[in-house]
């Protein structure tokens, strides 16, 4: 191969243009299809709207610009969580609930009736616990067991006692309050 000077006007062989030329043409007609798929417009308006599916006639009569180069997030916007207990259809601001929904006196009163006596079974099962865990509490001094040499493990255990005998007693206060939002029992 020959040094040619980089000033030379030495043109390539014909091949090297055809396929340049084939090369060129096709990015051409390609470029225009890549191009219309990117284009991202912008239209004004109260809420400013980002759009890509619009054709550049529709962007020009709305008055969109074209933004090129900045990448665009598509953010979906979040469901809230619906609340335990309702069907996943309902919403907050839903329309008034039908008079399907609703229940007979006579059924609510018996479910009522069937809440107070549950409450009732389980309020005195924990007030019996809770007077058993205060009674081995003994005000704070509760009998030592065979494993507890260690004066730091009796301690361990005392505020143990202390923390359960506080969770029993808010159990005991949670289980009244619901039996204070039942209404009192029809005789």
């Amino acid at each position: 191969m020959r040094y040619q000077p980089m000033n030379s006007t030495v043109s390539p062989p014909r091949a090297a243009w055809r396929s340049l030329a084939l090369l060129s043409a096709t990015f051409l007609l390609a470029l225009p299809a890549s191009a219309q798929q990117g284009t991202v417009y912008r239209c004004p308006g109260p809420p400013a709207l980002y759009t890509d599916q619009i054709t550049a006639q529709q962007a020009k009569d709305q008055g969109c610009r074209t933004i090129e180069g900045a990448p665009i997030t598509i953010v979906s916007p979040t469901r809230p969580r619906p609340i335990a207990g309702t069907p996943p259809s309902a919403s907050a601001g839903s329309a008034p609930r039908p008079a399907e929904g609703r229940v007979e006196a006579s059924e609510q009163r018996a479910r009522d009736s069937d809440a107070r006596k549950i409450l009732d079974v389980e309020l005195r099962r924990e007030e019996s616990r809770l007077a058993e865990m205060q009674k081995e509490f003994n005000n704070g001094e509760p009998e030592r067991q065979g494993g507890e040499r260690n004066y730091q493990k009796y301690l361990d255990r005392v505020e143990e006692m202390k923390a359960g005998i506080a969770r029993k007693q808010s159990d005991v206060a949670a289980l009244k309050r619901e039996l204070a939002k039942l209404p009192a029992p029809k005789e």
